[in-house]
C-alpha cells in the first residue's frame, strides 16, 4: 500500500526552533504499523529523522507518540486502521513535554513526576525470615497498574497537565496508586495524605479520560485516581477543596436536580478560608460583566424530584 507520513519535523540547533511538517509518501506493507513506516522513512529516504524505538513489542514504550492527534504506540498501531491505500497519517511527537528533536522527547519531567510519589515499597516491623508475602488476590488487584510500561501517553495527553504543569500527571498518580494498594506497604495512610493535600495531587484530576482512551495497557490512571479519592475519604482526608467540591457537588444536583456553581465555588474555597474567596472575587466581576454569572439562588430543575428519589435509591442501596 502506499502511504503519506505527514511528520512534524522540529531542529533544535536552528537560530530559532519551530516545528515544520513535512510529508513522506512510500510504499509499505498493509501489516506494518506506524514505527515501521517512520523506519523505513529513516533508512530509505530521510536518515535525518529522528525517532526512539527499542522491543518493537509494546513493551518497552520508547516508540510513545501522537498519531493523528493522539498519543499511542507506534509500534502497536498499524496503518491500515488509520488509512486506506493512498491515504495521509499524521505524527507528531508526544505532548507536554520538550521536544529534542523530531519524534524525540524529553522525558526528564515525566521522570521527576514518577520519583515525587516515592515509587517504591517503604516496610515496618521486623524483617521477615524469606520474604514479604502478598496474597494473590492483592496481586491480582495490583496488576492493572503494575501492567504500566512508563510510555508516557497519558501524560501526553492529559488535559490538565496542558494547563497546570504542577500537576502529577496520570502515570504517577497510577503508580503511586499501586504502592497504597500494597498490603506490603506501611505508608499508605502518609501517601494519601501528601496525594490529597499536595498541590497538583490526587484532586486535580478533571476526569476527561483521555488517559484511559490512549493507555496502551488498560492501566485506566483516573480509575486509579477515583479509588485514591475514595480511599483518602475513608481515611479522613476531608479538609482539601477537593472534597469539599465533590460534596458541594453531590449536595447541590440532590437538593435541585442540577448543580448550584454559585455554592460549588464557595463551597470548594471554604466559607472560612478568606483569602481563597476574595481571590474568587475578580473572577465573578469578570463573569458578571460578561452576562456569565450564575443565580445566587440557584434554579431548580422540574424534575428535581425525581432526581432525590434517584440519589435515596442509590444511597439505600449502598447502606
Amino acid at each position: 500500500m502506499n502511504i503519506t507520513i505527514r511528520l512534524q519535523r522540529f531542529d533544535p540547533e536552528t537560530a530559532t526552533p519551530i516545528a515544520i511538517f513535512q510529508e513522506y509518501t512510500i510504499e509499505i506493507s498493509e501489516v506494518a504499523t506506524v514505527l515501521d513506516a517512520i523506519i523505513k522513512i529513516h533508512e530509505e529516504v530521510d536518515g535525518t529523522v529522528a525517532m526512539r524505538y527499542s522491543c518493537r513489542s509494546s513493551i518497552c514504550g520508547s516508540c510513545a507518540m501522537k498519531i493523528n492527534g493522539s498519543a499511542a504506540l507506534g509500534c502497536k498501531t498499524r496503518l491500515v486502521e488509520l488509512a486506506e491505500d493512498g491515504g495521509t497519517i499524521t505524527v507528531q511527537p508526544v505532548g507536554n513535554l520538550p521536544t529534542v528533536k523530531d519524534l524525540v522527547a524529553d522525558f526528564q519531567p515525566f521522570w521527576d513526576k514518577i520519583r515525587s510519589v516515592n515509587p517504591y515499597l517503604t516496610t515496618s516491623g521486623p524483617e521477615p525470615e524469606f520474604e514479604r508475602i502478598a496474597s494473590n488476590k492483592s496481586m491480582s488487584n495490583l496488576l492493572t497498574a503494575v501492567n504500566c510500561i512508563m510510555c508516557g501517553c497519558c501524560f501526553s495527553d492529559c488535559t490538565v497537565l496542558e494547563v497546570d504543569p504542577t500537576f502529577m500527571g496520570p502515570a504517577a498518580l497510577a503508580k503511586a496508586w499501586r504502592f497504597v494498594e500494597d498490603p506490603r506497604d506501611s505508608t499508605a495512610d502518609q501517601r494519601l495524605n501528601m496525594l490529597n493535600n499536595t498541590e497538583g495531587g490526587m484532586w486535580d484530576c478533571t476526569r476527561c479520560m483521555k488517559c484511559v482512551e490512549v493507555c496502551p495497557k488498560e492501566v485506566a490512571p483516573m480509575d486509579r485516581i477515583m479509588e485514591m479519592r475514595e480511599a483518602a475519604i475513608q481515611t479522613g482526608n476531608t479538609n482539601t477543596a477537593g472534597y469539599r467540591h465533590t460534596e458541594s457537588f453531590y449536595n447541590s444536583v440532590k437538593k435541585n436536580g442540577r448543580l448550584d456553581e454559585t455554592r460549588l465555588a464557595i463551597d470548594s474555597a471554604g466559607w472560612t478560608n478568606l483569602p481563597r474567596l476574595l481571590d474568587l472575587a475578580p473572577i465573578g466581576i469578570a463573569a458578571m460583566r460578561k452576562g456569565k454569572l450564575p443565580p445566587l439562588l440557584p434554579h431548580k430543575s422540574e424534575d428535581h424530584k425525581k432526581v432525590q428519589e434517584l440519589y435515596e435509591s442509590v444511597e439505600n442501596d449502598s447502606d
